[in-house]
């Protein structure tokens, strides 16, 4: 509840100092006494207009501050919205503050901290409604009418049985939507490994392989040139030319020389007999190239099918290891990576079985609580109905419309699916009908002023219990009223006092 109000330099207020306690409090004065700039601050306390008009002529700065004692049900919202925002205190007060200065500008406070006009705004629907003043009103909120709804039909335990099966769900379907997502990627593993292991097999590649190709690349390549030094050196070493004889026919008449040389000096027999073993050197020599002149070979096609098998080479071990060795190594890794590799395929059969199950017991509780709120919603709108015709407004019509909307994903209910989330799938709004031969319309579109008061008295006490919002704030309450209705709607009043600061 509001337990204290400072305003100063506001419009015509200098400087002043409220302090309210429980129950019913009523402010009253003549025309221009300054009630709705009280007002007028509240609203710019909890979030509205910040207008330049509202600073006091000789002042800088208008400012408006309130303290609020938490200690009913609005209590734990509040606070979970303070631990959001890191603006925890006090847990049994909040302070919002609010200045606008002449220039403009504003500064909004939660705590002594500053915080956007958004959050000040969230914290004062907790905290305060003000009837009269449409835009703030939490029963004008269509977002709020079911939790409204819900706390006057008192379901709380099936609403949060079904918030329990909802969770399950939740989860459940996260993991199997992490699992699906791991069995594609798994998928694509496989694909990969298996192209990977195919094409490395397939190269039947071997180790050493790729030495001996750039040697036979080399010999093919040059097989004109080796076969010409190959045939020159053969010329030279056994047929010579007429202006040169052949070596061997040279060594041939050293080895003569020097075998004569030896018979007459023993000592040389070591020189004679190194001179044969050259001329027999020399004749292995050409024995050797006349049989390497017969290997060279003179094959293109050859040739392109070496360079081709080292291209192959070239790109696998740029691929898969920068060496053969290591490319067959990678290729037996993948191998036993795709022997190793399980699908999740039952775990997401499993998965599935259960969702569906969750699905059916989902749309049980919620066609459950569906059937209690549309219950209450008729018990609701007698009351209220009841209440508008003790205010005068016998012809005014309540009703609670209730919407579904289809989801091809969502709850199985007879033919179709419904959307639905930790509420159900119920889509509630409230409607009113204030006068006679009106349609009912959505809360948010009926008339301002006296007769919006009234009709939110109307509602608020039927609601009482079920309302969280501590203070309320009734503007334009008397407005076109006699004595008596004026009896009923102090007597109202004062009842709402009991369970709410009014």
């Amino acid at each position: 509840m509001l337990t204290e109000l400072h305003i100063q330099n506001f419009a015509i207020i200098d400087k002043l100092d409220l302090r309210f306690g429980n129950g019913l409090i009523i402010l009253t004065g003549e025309t221009g006494a300054g009630k709705s700039i009280i007002l007028d601050a509240v609203v710019m306390l909890i979030g509205g207009k910040a207008d330049v008009t509202f600073v006091r002529s000789d002042s800088d700065a208008a400012f408006v501050e309130g303290v609020f004692q938490l200690k009913g049900p609005e209590k734990e919202a509040v606070h979970e919205v303070l631990k959001r925002e890191d603006l925890m205190d006090d847990p049994n007060y909040v302070v919002l503050m609010r200045e606008v200065r002449k220039e403009g500008r504003s500064v909004a406070r939660i705590n002594g901290r500053t915080v956007n006009v958004g959050l000040l705004k969230e914290i004062g629907a907790l905290l305060i409604d003000i009837h009269g003043q449409a835009e703030h009103l939490s029963l004008l909120d269509p977002r709020a009418h079911l939790g409204l709804l819900d706390r006057y039909a008192e379901v709380s335990k099936p609403l949060s049985e079904y918030r329990q099966s909802y969770h399950a769900l939740l989860d459940l379907r996260r993991e199997l939507s992490e699992i699906r997502k791991a069995q594609a990627d798994a998928d694509r593993r496989i694909e990969m490994l298996t192209y990977q292991a195919e094409e490395i097999e397939s190269a039947k590649l071997k180790a050493g392989e790729e030495d001996e190709l750039k040697k036979e690349r080399d010999r093919l390549a040059n097989a004109e040139s080796l076969a010409k030094n190959a045939q020159e050196a053969i010329a030279i070493l056994e047929e010579g030319s007429p202006e040169t004889p052949a070596a061997t026919d040279l060594i041939g008449q050293a080895v003569q020389a020097l075998g004569a040389l030896a018979k007459i000096d023993e000592t040389q027999n070591e020189l004679a007999n190194q001179a044969e073993g050259a001329l027999d050197a020399i004749s292995d020599i050409i024995h050797n190239l006349r049989n390497y002149l017969d290997e060279i070979e003179f094959n293109p096609k050859r040739l392109d099918d070496v360079e081709e098998r080292l291209d192959l080479i070239h790109s696998l071990t740029r691929k898969y290891g920068g060496s053969i060795p290591n490319v067959i190594a990678y290729g037996e890794d993948a191998r036993k990576q795709l022997e190793t590799i399980t699908g999740a395929a039952d775990r997401i059969n499993e998965l599935e079985m259960n969702e569906a199950k969750l699905l059916e017991k989902l749309c049980k509780q919620a066609s459950a609580l569906s059937e209690k709120r549309k219950k209450a919603a008729t018990e609701m709108s007698k009351g209220i109905e009841i209440e508008l015709d003790d205010l005068k407004m016998a012809s005014a019509q309540f009703g609670v419309d209730f919407q579904t909307k289809p989801d091809p994903n969502g709850l199985p209910l007879a033919d179709s699916r419904l959307a639905f989330d930790h509420n159900g799938f119920d889509r509630v709004e409230f409607l009113v009908a204030p006068n006679p031969g009106e349609g009912l319309k959505p809360l948010a579109k009926i008339a301002s002023g006296g007769e919006t008061s009234r009709l939110m008295l109307g509602l608020k006490n039927v609601m009482a219990s079920a309302d969280e919002v501590p203070a309320l704030i009734f503007d334009e309450i008397d407005q076109g009223i006699g004595g008596r209705v004026g009896m009923v709607v102090g007597q109202k009043l004062w009842n709402l006092s009991r369970t709410h600061q009014v």
